[in-house]
């Protein structure tokens, strides 16, 4: 085991130091009112031991009780002050809650407040690291409790499959809020294989210390995870909104004391001589006060405008007018497969995930046909885990690759909804555009085809325009297929792609080249003067067969929306101002739809 300089011990004891006090202040901040909620990383503080051995290209992957760590990577307790106040140069401007870290510019993530959907996001950071073959190691923690998440048993699972640079750190303190969990963990039930899991003494910070580095050593040499269980104890209640006193005994609470990484630290550096008694003493009040300064300071800076709340949802959608594919006759599937082609020729970056999209199949819809055989190192297929697909994305996304990931139908996103939701949607927004992840998620959708029932027949549409972050967009001919997928490969955001299977292997001759066509812009299929009708997906084929019929009864104006998150307001209000009609045809339930948001912002026009 590698021995600690004596530098290197005082710098763990200032870090301990500056975390303990860092907590006690923001406690205290809360008590006096001027803190709107406060979560302790007491207890948990030798992990301070695993940071300070990191590299520059390193990530950490934290949840809510890692301010140790975080302060040994670097981000100073100044900053973790203005981020309490949720002051405007806070890493969040604000957005997030207190211990609710995240610094690009030091590797750290943002942390979402759904414990353990970290995990995923960590995985495709590390995959994107064994991609570029960089010699580079990813740190997620996660606590004892949310080691029953689904995902938790995912990120282990792929971790394992691809032999990933990443060292899972479970921080066990026994309790997740108030409900004991030494008994009902997945590995006091021996669901995760013990041989993997090294337990620790979380109180230790020598301990620690040493087994990181063995932990750094193994991943660096390629030899895939580690998995570190680390026994501790919570010194503090869950929260501000918590009193542990409720349901801990006295007995309880004073046995923990002596499971105090500071003091038993302390002590020991005493008793090597490290720091004498009276220096402990100076370091100790010297740290206090300064961080009172600094959350002094800290109060007094400048808060976020409400004038911000809508920047950073999204960025700006690329401008492209570019040839995708040349003039000729397509199907929608061709013009996806010859698209991603030239997506993958054109950036390396480009990452295809999904089930069965290898060959020989290529995908259940042959969208993918030919595509590994080409581009071995950038088409894989996934395991069947939704939550996976999307997870991995939005961290290889984030981490600076440009995932183009498929789901095998719409219908199967249930799985996957917390990563679309909890990370996808509002990465960029909850870090203020620190952290981005650029992706396409493209899916098959809609009805119209016998035999599909519930799970291959359902649009879904609605429930997924309603997350702000997301766009979503919907062909209907093979020329906007190629074209708005092209554009969507190039957004800096995610982009949801639907398409409808019904109109998968319609022909159609593109007489022009086929070019990128803009997100939020809607293309009008036929010109009217009678009544607007407008339709997106399989219902244009509908809406054209209808017009059809009735041709020489009313002068109809068909809009293909096209994107339906953002949708273009413009086009339609002008069409609509011409005809003083408007039909709207939709797959999807009545309730909450996107015919309903449409009709809504009409009538607010009017």
């Amino acid at each position: 085991m590698p021995e600690l300089t004596r530098e290197e011990k005082l710098r763990l004891l200032t870090i301990l130091l500056e975390s303990r006090h860092g907590d006690l202040r923001e406690q205290n901040l809360n008590r006096q009112g001027k803190g709107h909620f406060h979560v302790s990383g007491m207890g948990h503080e030798a992990l301070a031991a695993i940071s300070i051995q990191m590299q520059e290209d390193d990530y950490i992957v934290p949840f809510y009780r890692d301010r140790a760590l975080v302060l040994g990577r670097g981000v100073s307790s100044r900053q973790l002050a203005i981020d309490y106040f949720a002051k405007a140069k806070g890493e969040s401007h604000g957005r997030q809650m207190p211990s609710h870290y995240s610094c690009a510019e030091k590797h750290i993530w943002s942390v979402p407040t759904p414990t353990g959907s970290q995990l995923l996001p960590a995985c495709g950071i590390a995959w994107g690291i064994k991609l570029d073959a960089k010699n580079a190691v990813v740190v997620a923690t996660v606590g004892d409790a949310a080691t029953r998440q689904g995902d938790f048993y995912e990120a282990i699972c792929f971790a394992k499959e691809k032999k990933l640079p990443i060292l899972f750190v479970v921080e066990d303190n026994g309790y997740g809020i108030s409900s004991p969990t030494r008994k009902i963990n997945p590995r006091a039930l021996d669901v995760v294989q013990p041989n993997d899991w090294q337990e620790l003494d979380g109180s230790n910070v020598g301990e620690m210390y040493g087994q990181a580095a063995k932990a750094f050593a193994h991943i660096r040499a390629g030899e895939g995870p580690v998995f570190l269980w680390v026994m501790m104890e919570r010194l503090s209640s869950h929260s501000s909104s918590d009193d542990q006193k409720l349901y801990r005994s006295a007995e309880e609470l004073k046995r923990c004391e002596e499971c105090d990484p500071l003091k038993k630290w302390k002590e020991q550096l005493i008793a090597e001589g490290v720091i004498s008694e009276s220096d402990y003493a100076d370091l100790h009040n010297e740290i206090k006060e300064r961080i009172r300064r600094e959350f002094s300071d800290a109060e007094k800076e400048q808060d976020p405008s409400a004038d911000e709340l809508f920047l950073e949802v999204t960025g700006k959608f690329p401008e492209l007018n570019e040839e995708v594919l040349p003039p000729g006759k397509y199907r929608i599937g061709d013009t996806i497969n010859k698209t991603l082609r030239l997506g993958l020729e054109r950036d390396k970056r480009r990452i295809i995930f999904g089930e069965d999209i290898e060959d020989p199949k290529g995908g259940v819809f042959r969208l993918t046909q030919k595509l590994s055989t080409k581009f071995p190192n950038q088409v894989f297929n996934s395991p069947l885990a939704e939550s996976t697909i999307l997870g991995v994305a939005c961290g290889l996304g984030s981490y600076g690759k440009r995932p183009v990931f498929e789901l095998q139908f719409i219908d199967f996103i249930g799985p996957g909804w917390n990563q679309l939701v909890t990370n996808i949607c509002c990465l960029r927004w909850r870090s203020f555009g620190q952290w981005k992840c650029p992706m396409v998620i493209y899916a098959p959708y809609g009805a119209y085809l016998p035999g599909g029932s519930l799970w291959h027949s359902q649009a879904n549409e609605a429930a997924l325009v309603h997350y702000p972050g997301l766009s979503v967009v919907i062909p209907s001919t093979p020329e906007d297929a190629a074209g708005l997928l092209w554009t969507a490969m190039h957004c800096e955001d995610p982009v949801l792609f639907l398409i409808p299977k019904h109109m998968f292997w319609a022909e159609r001759e593109s007489a022009e080249p086929i070019r990128a066509i803009p997100l939020g812009k809607a293309r009008k299929r036929q010109a009217g003067t009678d009544v607007t009708l407008i339709a997106w997906g399989n219902t244009v084929e509908k809406a054209l067969e209808a017009i059809q019929q009735i041709e020489n009864e009313a002068s109809i104006e068909l809009i293909d929306l096209r994107s339906i998150s953002p949708w273009d307001h413009n086009t339609i209000e002008e069409s609509v101002r011409k005809t003083g009609r408007v039909i709207i045809v939709q797959e999807d339930t009545e309730n909450c739809s996107v015919g309903q948001m449409i009709i809504t912002h009409l009538t607010s026009q009017a």
